[in-house]
């Protein structure tokens, strides 16, 4: 790969093949993939525009065994971030990850600070904000998400 993305994140999953499909259905294209030992993928390499996506096994790769990698895989992973992603259509694409396994946890729905969005919990437990900018947002975003939030 010659051309790096200048924003990467790295999920670690039970199943790097099932999981770069999924993620295909975000609209990931598979940039390549690092088999292990045995022949199966240890580690797939996505790309969506500037965001590469590192989908690697929770076992198999050549990490030191530390207290950090036994809580991955034990989990819960991720707690505490969400990846968020500008889509076409949000309600295609929440339709899209309830069908694939995901866990809707808010909308789709239309928020006040110019944006329509929905939330999952993906078959790995990793969280997404799937959102699309509405026509005529409002002048000032912030102050209109606070009020909506705090008035």
């Amino acid at each position: 790969m010659t051309d790096e993305a200048p924003f990467r994140v790295g999920l670690r999953v039970e199943d790097v093949t099932e999981a770069a499909i999924f993620y295909a259905g975000l609209g990931f294209e598979q940039a390549g993939s690092i088999p292990g030992p045995d022949g199966r993928p240890i580690m797939a390499i996505l790309r969506r525009g500037d965001l590469q996506l590192l989908v690697d096994a929770l076992t198999g790769m050549p990490f030191p065994d530390s207290d950090r990698e036994d809580m991955t895989r034990t989990g819960p992973r991720g707690l505490g971030v969400v990846i968020g992603i500008e889509v076409d259509n949000v309600d295609a694409t929440a339709d899209y990850c309830r069908s694939a396994g995901a866990t809707i946890t808010a909308g789709p729905l239309n928020a006040p600070w110019g944006e329509r969005y929905a939330e999952c919990l993906d078959p790995y437990d990793y969280a997404w904000k799937l959102y699309q900018l509405l026509p005529d947002p409002p002048q000032d975003s912030l102050s209109t998400a606070y009020d909506s939030w705090f008035a």
